[in-house]
C-alpha cells in the first residue's frame, strides 16, 4: 500500500470492539442514501452479489446505489455484527422503506464482507428477503439519515 494511499479505518486485523464500529459506519453511510459517499467505503474494483445482481467496480456500485435509493423512498437502515475474522465481517440487517405508490416493506438479510488491508471492502455479498408491511408496522421511525444513537437495534426489537 503506498503511503498516499487513504485509509478507511478500521482496518484489519478487526476485534470486536473494531468489527462493530465497522458495521456502524457502514450502516450510517448507507442510511445517508448518497451514493457517491458511500461507493467510496468499497475498492476499486470491488465485488458485489446484490440479490440476483452482480456489480463490478466503484462505478457500478454507486449507479446500482442511486438506482435502489430512487427506488427505497424513505430508506432506514439498521445493520448488526454476526461474526468476523482478520479481515471477514457477517452483518444480519433489515431496513425499512417504500415504492412510488406508498407499499411499505421491511426488508431483512445477511451480508459477508471481505476488507483490503487499507480498511476498503472488496468483496460484498448480499442475500435479502422483502415482506410486505402495513405503515402501522414500521419500527425504524427516526428522522431520514444516521440511526440515533439511543434508537433500538435489530435484537432490541426482536428482528
Amino acid at each position: 500500500m503506498s503511503s498516499i494511499t487513504a485509509t478507511r479505518p478500521p482496518l484489519p486485523p478487526f476485534t470486536a470492539e473494531s468489527a462493530i464500529e465497522k458495521v456502524r459506519l457502514a450502516e450510517d453511510g448507507w442510511n445517508s442514501r448518497n451514493p457517491e459517499k458511500v461507493a467510496l467505503a468499497y475498492t476499486p474494483d470491488t465485488q458485489w452479489r446484490n440479490r440476483a445482481e452482480f456489480v463490478h467496480g466503484r462505478e457500478q456500485a454507486q449507479a446500482f446505489l442511486d438506482r435502489k435509493w430512487k427506488k427505497e423512498l424513505d430508506y432506514r437502515l439498521i445493520k448488526e455484527l454476526w461474526a468476523f475474522t482478520d479481515n471477514r465481517i457477517a452483518v444480519r440487517y433489515a431496513y425499512e422503506w417504500h415504492d412510488d405508490s406508498g407499499n411499505w416493506f421491511r426488508s431483512y438479510g445477511n451480508e459477508n464482507w471481505e476488507f483490503a488491508e487499507d480498511g476498503l471492502m472488496a468483496s460484498r455479498y448480499a442475500c435479502i428477503n422483502d415482506l410486505p408491511i402495513r405503515e402501522s408496522e414500521r419500527k425504524f421511525h427516526w428522522p431520514l439519515g444516521r440511526r440515533p444513537d439511543d434508537h433500538p437495534g435489530l435484537s432490541q426489537l426482536g428482528l
